[in-house]
């Protein structure tokens, strides 16, 4: 068998030590398709991003690259600017037929809060090998704003997988002919590409623009700050808009996507060649986001864009991401929006959950 592994299989990971905790995984960390990862005790304050590969360890950099230790236990503060690398409370002891991809979860994504996993011997971020055994960090670098986070929070997530489950270009069409994975003609190559809506129908709004000097976001406070406080409206009336280098942006899909319930996605960056900006940070999309009997009927993708060097024009229409679509190895217990509350189900332009709504 291959795929993304569900729900079910995770709960037996964790409770077979393939998946191990300082403190039990809990039932709410168990997403359809994948765990999310919690925050352990302390915190370490790097001089720089690194990575830990041949036989080194991500302990044996901290020694080399630690500048302070921060208690976490009464909350701390990350500030804007700074990299952090915080051990997590859980580790992993694969077989040699799963491997697993961590990424950022949604919430954490839309505060612009780079959250990448790094692991002992490790050449990528966020990418772990089949058979790796060892323990998990997360290195955190808040961009727009400084966060007070507390250990258990839950930054990332991580999806295993066995074998090789991505479907290419003709799968895709053929999965889209059965149940229809975006609204309108789909854009297939290396995945299903997505483009921006800046022509909304009913108003100018297109997007929100993170102000550069705020106050810290508590990651456990929700609906708890006024989103005027901390982020511009971005307007227009021309179906464009012009990215400002450094700038971080909250854009949304043109398209309204779907994920069957016996599939997986994940957000991946277009060709770099397209222009000077990256879009994404929160990756993955679980089964039933977007589906109708999840209570979807198709949902948006909020875009995370930030802009590079230069000012670059943005416009209605351009594709500036593609999603990867995987297949589960068996249907998930759960689907994302039905059984699991969503904070994001049937969404449209919509800002992280810490925000109250207008």
């Amino acid at each position: 068998m291959t795929g993304v592994l569900p729900d079910s299989a995770i709960r037996d990971m964790a409770s077979t030590g393939v998946i191990t905790a300082e403190t039990p995984v809990t039932s709410e960390q168990v997403q359809p398709a994948s765990l999310d990862l919690r925050l352990g005790n302390v915190a370490y304050r790097v001089r720089a991003s690194f990575l830990a590969p041949g036989g080194t360890t991500v302990a044996r950099r901290l020694d080399a690259f630690t500048m302070h230790k921060i208690d976490l236990t009464r909350g701390a503060v990350l500030e804007k600017g700074c990299v952090y690398v915080v051990p997590l409370m859980e580790g992993l002891n694969l077989p040699s037929d799963v491997s697993a991809v961590a990424n950022a979860k949604s919430s954490t994504g839309r505060l612009d809060l780079l959250t990448r996993t790094i692991i002992d011997g490790g050449t990528e971020f966020d990418r772990i090998p089949a058979g790796y055994r060892g323990p998990l960090y997360a290195e955190i670098c808040p961009r727009s704003f400084s966060v007070l986070v507390r250990p258990g929070m839950r930054l990332n997530q991580i999806r295993f997988r066995r074998g090789h489950a991505t479907l290419d270009d003709s799968a895709l069409h053929a999965l889209h002919a059965t149940c229809p994975l975006v609204s309108g003609t789909p854009v297939i190559s290396e995945g299903l590409g997505f483009s921006v809506d800046l022509k909304p129908a009913s108003t100018t709004l297109v997007g929100y623009r993170a102000k550069p000097h705020t106050g810290v976001i508590d990651l456990d406070r929700i609906a708890g700050y006024d989103a005027a406080d901390y982020w511009e409206e971005v307007h227009t009336t021309n179906g464009r808009i012009i990215l400002d280098p450094g700038a971080f942006y909250i854009l949304v899909s043109r398209e309204a996507v779907t994920i069957p319930p016996d599939h997986a996605a994940e957000m991946a960056p277009y060709l770099a060649m397209v222009g000077e900006f990256r879009v994404h940070y929160a990756g993955f999309f679980d089964p039933g986001f977007g589906f109708a009997a999840a209570g979807g009927a198709g949902s948006r993708g909020v875009l995370e864009v930030r802009c590079h060097e230069a000012p670059f024009v943005l416009e209605h229409g351009q594709v500036v991401g593609r999603l990867v679509y995987e297949k589960m190895e068996t249907l998930p217990e759960v689907l994302y929006g039905r059984e699991i509350a969503s904070n994001y189900q049937g969404q449209g332009l919509k800002l992280s959950k810490h925000f109250r709504a207008n």
